[in-house]
């Protein structure tokens, strides 16, 4: 066993290992793609960094970009001159709601939420700790109310239960799900979209919790999948929820083979982004807090169970690594079944006994080493992800400005894009309907919160599906999903931006691709109709130089 010094996140807590200190190491848009014949991509960017969060839906964060209430003793925001603003819920003027979503939300007016029916309203700074909301695949289609976006509150809102202290729903109960943050806690994110690009029109590829998220992103797709043991949560393409076989995965099941999955489990078939890169000799590397069984943290936890300090909403520790965020180990292809560690930090990146699966101290690693991948995956130890329950606003700010700095101070910033994104929205409440784009209908009395229920009783959208490598179309995959967060942070990226262009988690995926000319998946994946990323940079910068935004990691304004 061995053991790594913790860096603390500034707020006292433990933290991953990482074996290096971090605080040491708008113009005209040109959306097409350029050619750069020394990294050997279709733009200027030779390393994308993705950094994948948990369970924020767009309003939760953005519903008053850019006015913030600053109340004294928080740290303030103030938007810049010309600051465009978002297709949010409205503004605070002089601390008052202005805008009919934040003082006659359809969720009020909807006598079917019963005493949960209220506006949304903000959270402050000193309740950054709640508890988790619903997220399943069919509840969510439920909230969305065939459209009219009118039924958070009673069909994801969870007030207080065993896993959270009724406390952490702030006096709201099932309504906290209409709670959202503004730029006194979302602090660096905020300055983050001042200083670079943002989207206001990105979507989860499908409805549902963080498994099928975290596929979208590397595959597109989260057909077929292989059940081992009895679960509800794959659908089979005849439109049943089965109890075991082969079908679409839409809720949480641990990846098969991972030493440390617990319960019935899945394996995807096809292909993912990893085996496209591999093919073609790019680096790449996923990354996940936890993932490294060796490590002993402070509170001398380790293996699988490692664990360290959460958000108060928890009532204790929780696991750095949980095995249902893990992409890459959902395939035969890129499964690192023991956690095996690469031979050396040169490894890293490469094939090797690792097969690219690595601890996210190993990305910190590799760049102390001048060894950063092409791509990489970086997913933070549960306590810093953002989860609603166990993680939260300014744990996961922490998280985010430590590594963004680290990687502005290292010599691969003047050619990388750090992506930001989301795996699910958690249930919060966002005001906006998502574009139907792919429709499913697959219904279960017994289970509705993992079959369609947009449009009614097993039914989500209009129109066939996307058809698998055999033609056949592939049911549960009904999206777009809810609305979510998604900036785009380089020496490349437009300034004080905000992209209106239909976007979704595939459009990661596809950016990859296209950026390294790698081919699509295939199978019926979402990468095939994702809109572009290429709207949110400018690449007409090539004397962009080192454009560094460094944050401040407790309070997220400029250093």
């Amino acid at each position: 066993m061995s053991h790594r010094l913790s860096l603390p996140f500034h707020r006292g807590l433990a933290a991953i290992a990482i074996g290096i200190c971090l605080a040491g190491a708008a113009g005209a848009s040109t959306t097409a793609l350029a050619d750069d014949s020394e990294s050997g991509t279709a733009t200027p960017i030779a390393h994308v960094v993705v950094i994948y969060q948990e369970n924020v839906s767009f309003d939760h964060y953005f519903a008053t970009y850019p006015v913030a209430l600053n109340p004294q003793g928080q740290p303030g925001f103030t938007a810049a001159p010309g600051t465009p603003s978002v297709n949010g819920l409205g503004t605070l003027v002089g601390g008052a709601a202005s805008g009919v979503l934040l003082t006659a939300n359809p969720n009020t007016n909807n006598a079917a939420n019963g005493s949960n029916a209220i506006n949304p309203f903000r959270l402050d700074r000193s309740q950054s700790s709640t508890c988790d909301q619903d997220h399943n695949y069919g509840h969510e289609q439920q909230a969305f109310d065939g459209g009219a976006m009118d039924f958070f509150p009673g069909s994801v809102g969870t007030g207080g239960s065993s896993y959270c202290d009724p406390m952490y729903a702030w006096g709201r109960d099932k309504a906290l799900v209409m709670g959202y943050y503004d730029g006194n806690t979302v602090t660096a994110l905020w300055n983050y979209a001042q200083q670079f690009a943002m989207s206001d029109n990105s979507y989860g590829a499908t409805f549902g919790p963080s498994t099928p998220g975290a596929l979208n992103l590397v595959a597109g797709n989260t057909y077929p999948a292989t059940l081992t043991g009895a679960s509800p949560k794959v659908v089979t393409g005849s439109g049943a929820v089965a109890a075991n076989g082969t079908g679409t995965l839409v809720g949480d099941l641990d990846p098969t083979g991972d030493l440390c999955s617990g319960g019935a489990t899945v394996q995807l078939g096809g292909k993912n982004i990893g085996d496209l890169l591999g093919a073609k000799s790019i680096t790449w590397g996923s990354f996940m807090g936890g993932f490294d069984l060796t490590v002993i943290n402070g509170n001398s936890t380790a293996g699988c169970s490692r664990s360290s300090p959460a958000t108060a909403a928890n009532g204790g520790p929780t696991r750095d690594y949980i095995p249902h965020h893990a992409w890459f180990q959902y395939y035969a292809s890129t499964l690192n079944a023991l956690h095996t560690r690469p031979a050396s930090v040169a490894e890293i990146g490469h094939d090797g006994p690792a097969n690219h699966e690595y601890d996210l101290h190993d990305f910190f690693d590799a760049l102390a080493a001048g060894n950063m991948p092409a791509v990489s995956f970086l997913k933070a130890p549960a306590y810093a992800d953002g989860h609603a329950g166990y993680s939260d606003p300014l744990l996961e700010q922490a998280f985010l400005v430590d590594t963004i700095n680290a990687i502005m101070n290292s010599p691969f910033w003047k050619s990388t894009a750090i992506v930001i994104a989301y795996d699910d929205s958690d249930g919060w409440y966002d005001h906006q309907m998502s574009p139907i784009v792919n429709p499913s209908a697959v219904y279960s009395a017994s289970d509705t919160k993992n079959s369609d229920q947009l449009n009614g009783p097993g039914k989500c959208g209009n129109g066939i599906p996307l058809a698998d490598a055999a033609g056949k179309p592939i049911a549960g995959r009904c999206g777009y999903g809810t609305r979510q967060p998604l900036l785009v942070i380089s020496p490349f990226a437009r300034t004080n931006f905000v992209d209106h262009t239909l976007t979704d988690q595939s459009s990661i995926l596809r950016f990859i691709e296209d950026n390294w000319s790698t081919g699509r998946i295939g199978g019926g994946s979402f990468d095939v109709d994702a809109g572009p990323l290429t709207n949110m940079f400018d690449f007409s910068r090539h004397s962009a130089g080192a454009r560094k935004v460094l944050l401040d990691p407790t309070t997220g304004r400029l250093l």
